[in-house]
């Protein structure tokens, strides 16, 4: 597989993707100290370039990701411009030292206004659904671009839970957090927020109704996100609740 990463990596010479060493990727970041966040796959740092510009480093775990991981990233992200997806700058692949280099959003994730609770940073629920519809337009481009990166056996097999339906899944849960303002293992069943005016009601009911369908328990039951974006941008009265409104297997 690291051979095929090469060829894909020394075959597309157009690029506009600067390759970092192992080494400048650990100079730009200052040896790994300043760590951003973690997920099941990567963990991001915080680096400066020569030039002073800051970034956001993602060094991948090579135990739980393969190349086409790599390649699909690389090749989708390079490819995209647009607004709601962040830019990718460079990458490093050396073997098992493997790392992406992104922009750096200078005004942080979005935990930090949904869940400050009063601490001056908090979103109003019309900011919260604006964001909200640019994450789903975001996915939308991803998806579109993305396919013809992918193995057939990413797409048809769902190795290591990768499908369009697992992003869905994924955007009701950050739909939920968004709009309850509390993360999803300390929601339990309540998913309303403490106060809502009247003119927040059709919104807020929206952003709920959308997120239970995209946290289906079966893949087949969740629209795809051009439905979302469609639900989310249409009419409130029109959305019906799923027949089988779950959270969590019975």
């Amino acid at each position: 597989m690291d051979q095929n990463v090469e060829f894909f990596l020394q075959s597309n010479n157009n690029f506009l993707l600067i390759r970092y060493s192992y080494s400048n990727i650990k100079k730009i970041t200052g040896g790994l100290k300043d760590k951003l966040g973690e997920g099941g796959y990567d963990s991001v740092f915080k680096g400066r370039l020569k030039s002073g510009r800051d970034v956001a480093m993602k060094i991948l775990n090579k135990g739980k990701t393969n190349g086409q991981d790599f390649i699909s990233e690389v090749a989708t992200i390079e490819r995209i411009h647009h607004v709601n997806v962040l830019g990718l700058i460079g990458f490093c692949f050396e073997g098992f030292k493997q790392a992406l280099v992104y922009n750096f959003m200078h005004n942080g994730s979005l935990d930090k206004y949904i869940f400050s609770q009063g601490e001056g940073t908090s979103l109003d629920c019309n900011e919260v659904f604006k964001i909200a519809l640019g994450v789903a337009r975001g996915i939308e481009s991803l998806h579109l671009q993305r396919l013809g990166y992918m193995a057939l056996e990413l797409v048809y097999k769902n190795v290591r839970g990768i499908s369009y339906k697992a992003d869905v899944y994924s955007f009701g849960k950050l739909l939920m957090e968004m709009v309850s303002r509390r993360k999803n293992a300390n929601m339990g069943s309540n998913v309303l927020m403490e106060e809502v005016s009247e003119d927040n009601k059709i919104i807020v009911n929206k952003m709920i109704i959308v997120a239970i369908w995209c946290i289906q328990l079966n893949p087949h039951d969740r629209p795809s996100v051009h439905k979302v974006l469609e639900m989310l941008e249409g009419v409130a009265n029109d959305h019906q609740f799923p027949p089988e409104p779950l959270f969590y297997p019975t």
